[in-house]
């Protein structure tokens, strides 16, 4: 692989419509539809929920961008009907539905792209290298950026991380998690979803164990962008992680 560049570290969460942080994270009275141009100046990216769920519109696409700052980046879940299936090899046409849906109307904001599969999803070496290969390189003469989220330990092995570095599709990197953790740079860029915030702790997370991450993400970033973010657990602590991340950052 050729030699990387350093990059940037985005922190943030998964989402920003959520009933607990208005009691603790948003300020007391603050508007739901301004929740995201809130969130968006606390933290440097939110990982998108709802285009798991289903195809979003062009317009709400473009809400999105011009309701957040410049230098702000989103990373966008792919939908389930994509991956949630036996074949993904058969998804082709529902990866064009999803590219096609707006997304392009992120613009520079568009960070990375998680296409994450169910927990019961084995390995398959054949199956997951076609559907790699129906990953496009770019979206509107804008270079996409892939990260594949596996949670069955089957893919914890050689095959597969040849397969994600020969089409430069970055494993997700899944922290205090039950899934399997592979740590493994098979992209120009870094993607973590850290799942260990606990209740009793006010930023989710012991100092010592955001140092902890906060040492792993900058030495990630000496080989190009990564994107980090705290995902359940306590999830109602998890910007608070977040924005100490930034702090010692």
């Amino acid at each position: 692989m050729a030699t990387r560049k350093a990059g940037k570290i985005f922190v943030g969460v998964g989402g920003w419509n959520f009933a607990p942080w208005r009691d603790n994270y948003y300020p007391k009275g603050l508007a739901q539809t301004k929740e995201l141009h809130y969130s968006s100046r606390q933290l440097t990216s939110i990982e998108i929920n709802s285009t798991f769920y289903g195809l979003q519109k062009p317009a709400t696409f473009q809400k999105w961008h011009d309701d957040t700052p410049d230098g702000f980046v989103f990373s966008v879940k792919a939908p389930r009907f994509v991956t949630n299936r036996k074949l993904l090899a058969s998804a082709g046409s529902s990866i064009e539905r999803f590219l096609g849906s707006g997304l392009g109307r992120l613009g520079a904001k568009l960070g990375a792209i998680n296409w994450q599969l169910p927990p019961n999803k084995q390995f398959d070496g054949e199956d997951v290298a076609a559907f790699l290969a129906l990953l496009p390189r770019k979206l509107d003469g804008r270079v996409l950026r892939h990260a594949l989220e596996v949670r069955h330990e089957s893919f914890d092995q050689a095959e597969f991380l040849d397969l994600a570095r020969e089409h430069q599709v970055a494993i997700v990197e899944a922290g205090d998690s039950e899934y399997p953790h592979i740590e493994a740079r098979t992209a120009p860029f870094s993607y973590l979803r850290v799942m260990g915030a606990k209740a009793g702790a006010p930023k989710g997370y012991t100092p010592a164990a955001l140092t902890s991450w906060r040492k792993h993400a900058q030495a990630l970033a000496k080989d190009g962008d990564v994107f980090f973010y705290f995902i359940s657990g306590a999830k109602e602590r998890n910007p608070h992680a977040a924005m100490a991340l930034i702090e010692l950052l």
